[in-house]
């Protein structure tokens, strides 16, 4: 499988981005989906993902409220509306099938995009 993502930048804090990512080689509905995001030097944090069964949304603590994920399985895309951005936010956003946290609710086969890079300047 194949991930690609698309949409990162640079924005002022307050602002917004959005973020896609692209799927093929495998049936996405099949396939939970979600969003990662790492500082370099720091762990990978699962920030978002939405289930392939039912279409739960889970969503960090630190997003909350000002991200929203969202799939289209007929495009095979995966999107992330990212608003009122803060400096912390900086990071590398990847796409991948196998999010972690979440209680496990989104892990699957280790698909992976190679990311797109978010900053936010203060």
């Amino acid at each position: 499988g194949q991930l690609v993502e698309s949409g990162g930048g640079s924005v002022q804090a307050g602002g917004s981005l959005r973020l896609s990512c692209a799927a093929s080689g495998f049936f996405f509905p099949d396939y939970s989906i979600g969003w990662v995001r790492q500082v370099p030097g720091k762990e990978r944090e699962g920030i978002s993902c939405v289930t392939d069964s039912d279409g739960s949304i889970y969503y960090a603590d630190s997003v909350k409220g000002r991200f929203t994920i969202s799939r289209d399985n007929a495009k095979s895309m995966v999107y992330l509306q990212m608003n009122n951005l803060k400096p912390d936010d900086t990071a590398i956003y990847y796409c991948t099938t196998d999010t972690p946290g979440f209680g496990g609710a989104c892990l699957g086969p280790d698909y992976w995009g190679s990311g797109t890079q978010v900053t936010v300047s203060s």
